[in-house]
């Protein structure tokens, strides 16, 4: 699995668009084959700032979602909405498609 974290910090003034701008790019990478989850959070301490989380399943995936027209699309449309370039983090993670329960916190049966 490839894991990726990227964060977005948009000029305040673009705060409000930023979600409504990407919309359309969030709804196509999630329908792509590789995919298996995009998704957007606000940071805590900087309300201009906009984490995204996504992971693909392997490197062709990765791949085939840059070489994708919704990608570079996007890729043109975000620097004039931004403050500066964003901060990523971009690690393989061998033998996992998705989330595991954490270990340090289990949360009683609620049934």
């Amino acid at each position: 699995m490839i894991l990726i974290v990227v964060k977005f910090t948009v000029l305040p003034e673009h705060r409000e668009a930023w979600l409504p701008a990407v919309d359309s790019f969030t709804r196509a990478v999630r329908t792509e084959p590789g995919n298996l989850w995009f998704d957007w959070s606000i940071s805590a301490d900087d309300p201009n700032q906009f984490v995204l989380v996504e992971a693909f399943t392997d490197a062709d995936a990765g791949a085939a979602h840059v070489a994708t027209d919704h990608f570079k699309a996007a890729m043109e449309l975000m620097p004039s909405m931004l403050a500066r370039t964003p901060e990523i983090i971009n690690v393989e993670i061998p033998d996992r498609t998705g989330w595991s329960e954490m270990g340090e916190l289990t949360v009683p049966d609620r049934t």
